[in-house]
Formats: C-alpha cells, sequence, structure tokens
C-alpha cells in the first residue's frame, strides 16, 4: 500500500515587482504562486504554505482600452446603493483594490481561497515592510 505524504513547512516568501506589468497575466502568475503550483509538493486540496509580496501595484497596466471600459462594481446593501467606478479611477484611488480583485477571483472559493488570500500583501511604491521574512524576488516569463 501508497503513504500519501504531507509537505511540513515553514512558510516560503516570494517577492515580485509588478512594474509596468500587464493584470491578467500578472494576476495570473499570483495565483498560481500562492496555490503552491510551482512547488513539487502541489496538492490540489492543500495550503502549500507560500506567501507573495507585491511592489509597485499603482504601475499595473491594462492593453486596449480597458482604463476607461473596465468597471468595477459594489453594493452597500441599501435600495440605490450601487456604485460604479472605472478603472482610472480605482488606480488613483486604490491601485491594491484592483490586483487584490482580480486575484481573488482567481483563487478557490473554499475556505482554502481564502485562507491563501490572506498570504497575499501588496503595497504601493518600492518599500514593503516584510524584510524579515527573506522574500526570494521572482521575475514573471
Amino acid at each position: 500500500m501508497n503513504k500519501t505524504t504531507f509537505a511540513n513547512q515553514q512558510y516560503k516568501w516570494f517577492l515580485l515587482d509588478a512594474k509596468s506589468k500587464t493584470l491578467g497575466r500578472l494576476a495570473t502568475e499570483i495565483s498560481r504562486v500562492l496555490l503552491g503550483k510551482n512547488n513539487v509538493f502541489y496538492s490540489p486540496g492543500q495550503n502549500i504554505k507560500q506567501g507573495l509580496i507585491i511592489i509597485n501595484a499603482e504601475e499595473i497596466i491594462v492593453t486596449g482600452n480597458k482604463e476607461n471600459d473596465k468597471f468595477y462594481y459594489r453594493h452597500s446593501g441599501t435600495p440605490g446603493g450601487l456604485k460604479i467606478e472605472t478603472f482610472k479611477e480605482i488606480k488613483k484611488r486604490i491601485p491594491n483594490r484592483i490586483l487584490e480583485k482580480s486575484v481573488k477571483g482567481m483563487l478557490p472559493k473554499n475556505s482554502l481561497g481564502r485562507t491563501l488570500f490572506t498570504k497575499l500583501k501588496i503595497y504601493q511604491g518600492s518599500f514593503h515592510p516584510h524584510a524579515a521574512q527573506n522574500p526570494i524576488t521572482i521575475e514573471l516569463q
């Protein structure tokens, strides 16, 4: 009979610079790292314990005319409480929210996905307070 082995490891942190990266391609790579698909111990229902730090989130780009045509919706729950913002408006107000929303949509819709999302840290500018985690810098292909 075969035995299943589980990786018993500490969190490994990665650092990714979002400067001049395309939104969708960047979000795909982020979700792959959070899910652990770049790890040899990958298992779909298991937390592989990898964290990701994103810097320069305000400098992501989108192709085509999405800056004006892409909308972000939120609702307060009260009648008439729908708020609509364009990509350009939300990039000026909260640039981190764009990346958070796109990555969260690519993660599993269960407790594992919510746990993985807590290990994503997104910052404007090139400074981050996670030097103690000794993040490994990775590049997109």
